[in-house]
């Protein structure tokens, strides 16, 4: 059984916990935030106000780090040097040389770390990687991917308004678009930016030059509280458009055919699609590479170092 730690109980973390507690074979023991109130929902783990007296006082396997941005990698150090496997919420850090330095500690203190980049487990992202791989509907031609929200006014002590503590929009809702196009796609061979930036509202365009195709990105954080969150990607094949949104992944083919990710009438068959949570795919990919002493390498550090350094272009 793998004894699992959290730090940061925030916002992402209620995403997390429910992953570890559904598990068979971990679990979550200990919990770690200076904010005593928000423990407080889980009576039956172990409480700590300090990450240095859970990592001394229990015998952890696992730490996950739900921490604000900033505080990333040094948290991800400290619990590798004392032999604990971790995985981060995204992104790594701010800084491209964290990397290195991260995954020195995971080799040096012979431990697994992985970063939690979702896009990378999510069944309708996952569907695009295939058929680009596999060429079901010819060569991509172009693509659009959007990621929408609203200004987080929910962060502790403000800290995703300040730029050097969350990087803003590139760092939190970008960063999801941008790391699946390198996963996917590879690195881009050329990139053009624009960005509109206010104190309550943040707004930035990007389009990616790949080997044959370009690819539009457009992330968001709007002033206004009451826009809802939506994000979705439309990718052009010689032989289809695949189309994820608020109707769910749509496949419309060169020949008339429309697929969905279950069937509607006059429709062909559905896409056969896993209906699973991607938050639980990647802690179970992780947890098993911890399992099996495997590195965690469908998340190479490689591309980690490319999407910071584009992202920092911004």
């Amino acid at each position: 059984m793998l004894k699992v730690g959290l730090v940061g109980v925030g916002g992402i973390s209620g995403a997390h916990i429910p992953c570890w507690e559904q598990m068979a074979d971990a679990e979550l023991v200990a919990l770690c935030d200076i904010r005593p109130e928000q423990m407080k929902p889980y009576p039956g783990k172990r409480h700590y106000a300090s990450l240095t007296d859970m990592l001394e006082k229990e015998e952890l396997d696992i730490l996950d780090i739900c921490l604000p941005t900033y505080l990333h990698a040094d948290a991800a150090i400290q619990a590798m040097d004392k032999g604990v496997h971790v995985i981060s919420e995204k992104p790594i850090s701010l800084k491209k040389e964290d990397v290195a330095r991260i995954y020195e500690a995971a080799e040096r203190n012979h431990v697994t770390f992985m970063v939690a980049q979702v896009l990378r487990f999510w069944p309708e992202y996952e569907f695009v990687k295939e058929i680009y791989d596999n060429g079901k509907y010819g060569r991509l031609l172009s693509g659009t991917m959007t990621r929408l929200g609203n200004m987080p006014a929910w962060s502790w002590d403000n800290w995703m308004a300040d730029e050097n503590r969350s990087g803003l929009t590139p760092f939190d809702l970008h960063i999801h678009d941008l790391d699946f196009m390198v996963y996917a796609f590879g690195a881009p061979k050329n990139a053009v930016r624009s960005r509109s930036r206010q104190a309550d509202q943040d707004h930035l365009m990007a389009m990616y030059d790949f080997d044959g195709f370009t690819i539009h990105s457009e992330a968001a954080w709007y002033a206004p509280q009451s826009f809802k969150f939506n994000a979705g990607f439309r990718f052009q094949f010689e032989k289809a458009v695949v189309v994820s949104g608020a109707d769910g992944l749509v496949v419309y083919e060169k020949d008339g055919g429309v697929i969905r990710a279950g069937a509607q009438d006059g429709e062909s068959a559905g896409l056969d699609l896993p209906v699973t949570d991607a938050y639980g795919n990647e802690i179970r990919y992780f947890a098993d590479c911890v399992k099996q002493g495997m590195p965690a390498d469908k998340i190479k550090p490689g591309e980690l170092e490319t999407v910071l350094t584009l992202l920092n272009a911004f």
